[in-house]
Formats: structure tokens, sequence, C-alpha cells
């Protein structure tokens, strides 16, 4: 019960849409207020933002827009969406580890769903250019390790077989790390911390041997069970502890280990061929 109530205050909190309106950014544009004041603001090296409503905003359906112009005047990149704010906090840090600052967007393209917001990250040295894009399933964290070079962790939604609600679905943590300007998989880097933002739960006999009724009407109440098992299974794929994986899906009922399986197998398995070669091997699926 714990858990998903924290689930739930971790949804409404990290929504980058709610977020917004409890800390509002000062650069922003958003399709829901009536009357949005267009921006601008000068960068570095010659270069500039502008923020606002789209060009014919009532006859458009992505609202607002943001764009870099060079020294000349010239638009290099352009992002629109249903809400676009400039990122005035991450704006400026060196991500892709060039010694030059970088410019940071939230677009969101899903008319404020959870879904569909997202982070640019966009270089403008030595010439213009998008670095990685990273959604916004969930919190993501921008930290410096030791060494000054950029980690970003992301927590996203993760494969599930049995039906949870938007609430309750499961997530699990992955860690990157920024490589000649692009994102690369480091999860299995962090795994051997005692971070908890990993999905690392203990689930006592009694809550698994209740899965057996898993999907079925009248056992809303163990959704917690089910997310809190399908999130530690997908956090092992990620960490790449495969055998792990597998002895989690085999806590599922003999009934509905199957169908878990599959899901996982067709969600994860172009990613983790290893993994999918262990699931088709192993008796998980019998």
């Amino acid at each position: 019960m714990l858990r998903g109530v924290l689930l739930l205050l971790s949804l409404i909190w990290f929504s980058p849409a709610l977020h917004a309106r409890q800390e509002p950014p000062k650069i922003a544009c958003y399709s829901i207020e009536e009357h949005n004041a267009p921006y601008k603001k000068k960068l570095w090296d010659g270069y500039e933002i502008s923020l606002g409503p789209s060009a014919n905003a009532e006859e458009v359906e992505l609202k607002c827009t943001a764009a870099i112009y060079n020294q000349a005047g010239r638009v290099v990149f352009r992002t629109s969406g249903f809400n676009v704010v400039f990122d005035e906090e991450l704006t400026g840090k060196d991500f892709d580890g060039d010694g030059k600052p970088d410019v940071v967007f939230q677009t969101d393209t899903g008319g404020g769903n959870h879904c569909c917001w997202g982070y640019i990250i966009y270089s403008i040295s030595p010439k213009p250019h998008k670095l990685f894009e990273i959604a916004m399933e969930g919190r993501v964290d921008f930290e410096k390790d030791k060494d000054g070079k950029m980690v970003i962790w992301q927590r996203r939604s993760a494969p599930g077989g049995s039906g949870t609600s938007m609430a309750m679905r499961p997530f699990a943590e992955k860690v990157f790390r920024v490589k000649d300007g692009k994102l690369v998989d480091a999860t299995a880097e962090f795994c051997r911390r005692n971070d908890p933002r990993f999905e690392r739960s203990d689930l006592p006999p009694e809550d698994l041997k209740r899965l057996e009724h898993a999907g079925e009407p009248g056992y809303e109440d163990i959704e917690n069970i089910i997310s809190a098992l399908e999130a530690r299974t997908a956090q092992h794929v990620y960490c790449r502890e495969y055998d792990e994986a597998l002895k989690d899906l085999n806590l599922w009922p003999a009934d509905k280990r199957g169908t878990e399986a599959k899901i996982l197998l067709d969600a994860l398995g172009g990613e983790y061929p290893e993994f999918a070669a262990k699931l088709r091997e192993s008796s998980v699926k019998k």
C-alpha cells in the first residue's frame, strides 16, 4: 500500500505539466493559456532564443514554438508542441563534455499527457546540432560524476502483462552517460551501488501468493504487488542481471507466467538479446 501511495505522489510531483504549475518557469508557453507572451533571450556567441505562440496559433494543433537563431538571425533549430519550456536551470551546463554550454528545452507533443513531455538537448558549438532527446515518463535527474561528466537518471515505464492501472503502472530506473554527443546506456555500471532509485522491492511469500488472483475482478488491491514485481524484474534486465530476472518471472503462478514472459520478451528482447536468448532457453514459459 505504501509503495502505491509513493508511486502516485511521484507521478503527480514529477509530471512536467503539474510541476510547471507549482514552479512556473519564466520563459514558457502553454496551450491552455489564453495569453502567451512572446519571449526572447540572448545566449552566447551571438545566438538568441525566442519562445511563444506559434504563428496562426488558433489554426494549428501545436500552439507553442521555440527557436534558436544564429548571429545572422537565421533559425538553426525549432521545436513546437502543445507546451514548450526553455529550461533556464539546465541551459548552460555542458552535457557532451566538450567544455561548451548547451541549450535545453522541454517540449510536450501530447497535449499535457504524461507520456509526451521530453527534454531536447541542443549544442551550438562548434556548429549548431541536436545532441539528444530524453523522454520524461517519470523523473529525470541530471548529475555530474566525480570527474565532472554528465550522468542522466531516467525513470521509465516498465513492461507488464497483468493490467495495472495508470497510477500503479511499473517503473524502473535507467542510467545514461553522454559519449560523442549521444546517450549511452550505463545502467549496469551503477547497479552495483545501493541507490534507492533502483527498484529492489522485497516481496514476502504471502504477497506472492496473492498473484494467483492477478487480473481478476475484486482483486484490484493487489496492484501494488503486481507493479512491484514487474518493476523489479525490469530493473534486473536493465541492470543485465538476467538470471535474477528469470527468477522473478518464475515467481508468477504457472498460468500467468507465460503472459508475463511474452510481454517482457516483446518489449525488451530487441534491446537485450542476451536476455531474450536466456528467456527462450529457460523453462520460464513452460
